[in-house]
């Protein structure tokens, strides 16, 4: 029987701001049935600290130390928390939420789409499995996380390997259309991570940093010989294709794509009235 295409998308390394643009632009023209659904992988540049739609930068980011660090910021379009990204590969999942066997609840289409991330994992020789919160106190953790950074914990459905996150997801629903994004972590600088964010005080920073080691691991931690970005890219664009039961079709954007890309970035991303907007 003959798979469903979805294209395939590599971007490389973009801006903060035309990353999430990009991921905006083909939520919409999925929406409107001229693409199929989506498998999109990109890196950042600069490095890039992203915020959750939700999150208020006056009290959660300390904005300074982005820019002392040299690092780009943008606010997602989907929940979630802080991220820096740096040493990782991001990917990005658009599909219609009526799409065959895919769940109508936002967890079990995590999990769905995760199985792509789960099998990639798998394919770099990791012990990967899925975070599913078993006590009250941990499924309470959940609706109250203890601090603006995502890898502080582990969500319904996210990447563990060894006790800790390895890969962080968020997404939303728009137009009928799912848009799933995360971070796969090569490696992960804390102190960095750490810098970025607003605590009430020190000893409150200093714990969450200690707790971080404890709680998210990037995968050249736990692997005896370091991965490169492309093995990444191999390894989970085959888990995706293996988990989804699809053929993924490599897409170059038209010009007039592009030129849609471009306006969708300098009037949101690009634009701090989006970026500090609460």
């Amino acid at each position: 029987m003959e798979k469903t295409k979805w294209y395939f998308i590599n971007s490389g390394p973009c801006s903060p701001s035309y990353n999430m643009a990009l991921d905006e632009a083909l939520l919409d023209w999925h929406s409107e049935g001229l693409i199929p659904p989506v498998i999109r992988f990109y890196e950042w540049n600069p490095a890039t600290l992203s915020i959750g739609y939700f999150q208020t930068v006056e009290k959660e980011i300390d904005i300074e130390a982005v820019k002392r660090l040299g690092l780009g910021f943008v606010r997602r379009p989907t929940g979630g928390r802080g991220v820096l990204h740096e040493h990782e590969l991001t990917y990005s999942v658009i599909v219609t939420e009526s799409y065959p066997s895919m769940p109508a609840t936002v967890t079990e289409a995590y999990r769905v789409i995760s199985e792509g991330l789960l099998l990639g994992f798998q394919n770099l020789g990791l012990n990967a499995y899925f975070s599913v919160p078993n006590t009250d106190e941990q499924k309470e953790n959940l609706k109250n996380p203890k601090s603006a950074v995502c890898f502080d914990a582990p969500s319904w459905y996210e990447l563990v390997v060894e006790g800790k996150k390895v890969a962080g997801s968020a997404q939303t629903r728009q137009k009928g259309v799912i848009l799933q994004h995360g971070a796969i972590l090569l490696d992960l600088d804390e102190d960095k991570l750490i810098q970025t964010f607003k605590f009430a005080s020190e000893e409150v920073r200093e714990r969450v940093r200690k707790g971080l080691s404890q709680k998210a691991v990037s995968i050249n931690k736990i692997i005896s010989k370091p991965v490169t970005m492309e093995e990444c890219k191999t390894a989970f664009k085959n888990g995706f294709a293996d988990a989804l039961e699809i053929e993924l079709v490599e897409y170059n954007l038209t010009q007039e794509q592009k030129n849609y890309v471009k306006q969708l970035e300098v009037t949101r991303y690009a634009n701090d009235k989006w970026n500090y907007k609460k």
